[in-house]
């Protein structure tokens, strides 16, 4: 084998090792996402935020990365379309998160608080769920979101009302 085809494999393999560690060679956020109304009713009444809907694989699997701020009650929304188990990952996340895992009736599941940026570990469903809603951490424990309060948002067929 030639040196020159050598060190292509070489640098090839460098490459590869050096993304599969410390994430894309383009460690960019995605541009936002279409917005959309959703609230979540609560015991301290209906809190609103400003969603983006990550429901395509490509959106879903880069969702929050390398963002370095999100604006107070704005989250993403992951939908998944159909229920499953969900399991999330804080991989090249700069920000604590509050992960809210809904089913497909709009009910909160489970809820998942300050998710540590960068953390590898698994952050799972309890069971099967629609979606999940990522917000700033410290969000859930602010407004007094729990399991089993109603999100309230189009891909759970009960829209909010403006």
């Amino acid at each position: 084998m030639k040196l020159s085809r050598v060190l292509a494999v070489l640098f090839g393999m460098v490459l590869f090792i050096g993304t599969a560690l410390n994430g894309p060679a383009t460690a960019q956020p995605q541009p936002t996402l279409p917005l959309s109304d959703l609230v979540i009713q609560t015991a301290k009444g209906p809190q609103r935020f400003k969603v983006e809907l990550a429901d395509t694989d490509a959106s879903r699997s880069r969702g929050m990365m390398f963002r370095t701020s999100m604006a107070p009650d704005t989250g993403m929304l992951f939908d998944f379309k159909q229920e499953q188990m969900a399991s999330f990952w804080m991989r090249n996340t700069l920000l604590p998160l509050d992960m809210l895992f809904i089913r497909a009736d709009g009910t909160i599941l489970n809820i998942h608080q300050r998710a540590i940026p960068h953390d590898e570990s698994g952050i799972n469903s309890t069971g099967p769920v629609r979606a999940v809603l990522e917000v700033n951490g410290g969000t859930v424990s602010r407004l007094g979101i729990k399991a089993g309060d109603k999100v309230q948002h189009a891909i759970f067929g009960n829209p909010p009302k403006r």
